[in-house]
């Protein structure tokens, strides 16, 4: 039995660990290759205390790995680098992305795009039936699973 309501469904899983704003914005980062707390700490413009606590947290959820290096003359230090979850989280900046452009316009949009590394083309995320046809938004719902 579950110890709470939501901990079998996926959805309030993944918010527990990608459903905080700064969490998101970290992914953000990572996925334009930053990985030095403080490139992530300049960028973001977040406290340190906050950073490190969802750097942990990103951690321990198995999305980002830590990484030691050390610079000539300098102590060792942590890089974090997105994992397989962490680069299949990607699929979810791209739908925010793509939701946030279209409903939420802005004048000064960062223009930041996802493109595919080796092509550098645009990619999207789309729904499609398991055939590959694409399938419009309005036109899926939510069910429970049969029992």
């Amino acid at each position: 039995m579950p110890q709470n309501v939501n901990d079998d469904c996926p959805i309030a899983r993944a918010m527990a660990v990608l459903g905080e704003r700064w969490s998101m914005l970290i992914l953000r980062e990572a996925m334009q290759g930053r990985s030095r707390f403080s490139d992530f700490r300049a960028e973001l413009g977040i406290a340190p205390d906050i950073l490190s606590s969802r750097l942990s947290a990103l951690v321990a959820a198995g999305v980002l790995e830590v990484v030691d290096y050390q610079e000539p003359g300098d102590r060792r230090r942590h890089r974090y680098q997105l994992t397989a979850a962490g680069h299949d989280a990607g699929t979810v900046l791209v739908a925010l992305g793509q939701w946030g452009r279209r409903h939420l316009p802005s004048a000064t949009d960062s223009g930041l795009r996802f493109v595919e590394t080796a092509t550098s083309r645009p990619v999207s995320a789309v729904l499609r039936r398991r055939d590959g046809t694409v399938v419009d938004p309005a036109e899926v719902v939510l069910v429970p699973r049969p029992r």
